[in-house]
């Protein structure tokens, strides 16, 4: 929520605007002989039926969170391709914050994108927009998850290892 222009508008101008963000800083990186990591996401998309719905007729809470871990797990596998680990595991979900309320026979569309990556972790960014049939798009739910890379051991136990991925 910005503030709007004449049109009422906001939405074009702040894209504009990111976007020239992000060329200044790659040129600046680029000028430095820093190399970017490409932005790495996955989509995944859902379907709201009647047994995702709570006693107030909205998405429940918790299958909301139960996706969005899903959508956080496959942009790890994508993140993980070609590295010596099994998977990925769900560490922490630091911050849900609901933004908007999903409804019986809405799409919720998530994009989960990686935003940092330690040693043996990575975080994850992950937007879910709910889309009904007489409605555009809207920004749903907003979540962050850690996810730590593990392989398993001589003992079959998981245990957690460097990805040796870099950002």
């Amino acid at each position: 929520a910005g503030v709007a222009c004449s049109s009422g508008k906001t939405d074009f101008l702040e894209g504009v605007f990111a976007r020239l963000f992000l060329y200044h800083a790659a040129f600046i990186a680029l000028s430095k002989g820093i190399t970017i990591m490409p932005n790495i996401s996955a989509k995944y998309s859902q379907f709201v039926m009647p047994d995702h719905i709570n006693v107030v007729g909205t998405l429940f809470g918790g299958q909301m969170i139960a996706w969005v871990d899903l959508a956080a797990a496959k942009v790890s596998h994508r993140f993980l391709k070609g590295s010596n680990v099994d998977g990925a595991v769900t560490r922490t979900i630091d911050k849900v914050e609901f933004k908007e309320p999903v409804y019986l026979g809405d799409w919720v569309n998530f994009l989960a994108t990686i935003v940092s990556v330690g040693e043996t972790s990575f975080k994850i960014q992950v937007d879910a927009y709910a889309e009904g049939r007489h409605s555009e798009p809207r920004l749903a739910c907003v979540a962050t998850i850690v996810m730590v890379a593990v392989k398993k051991d001589v003992e079959g136990k998981y245990q957690k290892i460097s990805h040796g991925k870099s950002f």
